[in-house]
């Protein structure tokens, strides 16, 4: 039987490796951001991670529980969604059944080092956003004003419309349609 192992012969030399480290056919670098970081990748705060680079875009967003349970939700099932500071952040999905997300916390619309990114309108509208995590109380009081924290998130699901409208009632009456 052959041995399988790559041998010295089969690796690239030196020179070879940079010939094709400096290329000109090869994509360019990533461009900087004004914070001095490569775009693209991932980053985060405390309360959700993003992509950086200005035109990527995530196919879903993940619900993050302090019990260590998880939900996914792909953006195509995403619909409206409302943003009221008093009350929170409603995501509605509408896939097999209606799956409302009631997303609880402070500073929810609040750019991220003075940059463009927020959860609301740099993150979630452009569909960045990658994932969403209930924050510990310790982690809310480290991050105090100077960020967004999430305290809470609630999630269900409807199959008719008076159920859902019910749960609005309960659980956040502001944003019922007619409510301000």
């Amino acid at each position: 039987m052959a041995d399988d192992k790559p041998t010295n012969q089969d690796r690239p030399t030196y020179q070879e490796r940079l010939k094709g480290i400096l290329h000109t056919d090869r994509p360019a670098a990533p461009s900087m951001n004004k914070d001095g970081e490569a775009d693209g990748g991932e980053a985060s705060c405390g309360a959700f991670g993003y992509l950086r680079g200005i035109r990527d875009q995530a196919t879903s967003v993940e619900l993050r529980f302090r019990s260590g349970n998880s939900y996914f939700f792909p953006y195509g099932w995403m619909g409206t969604w409302q943003y009221n500071p008093s009350e929170g952040l409603l995501l509605k999905f509408s896939g097999d059944l209606v799956y409302l997300v009631l997303i609880k916390g402070s500073n929810l619309d609040k750019p991220l080092n003075e940059g463009t990114i927020n959860l609301t309108r740099g993150g979630l509208q452009r569909h960045r956003v990658l994932w969403l995590r209930e924050m510990s109380e310790e982690e809310i009081r480290q991050v105090g004003d100077t960020g967004p924290t999430i305290d809470s998130i609630e999630m269900a699901e409807f199959e008719s419309h008076d159920a859902l409208k019910e749960w609005l009632s309960k659980e956040a009456p502001a944003f019922l349609r007619g409510e301000k």
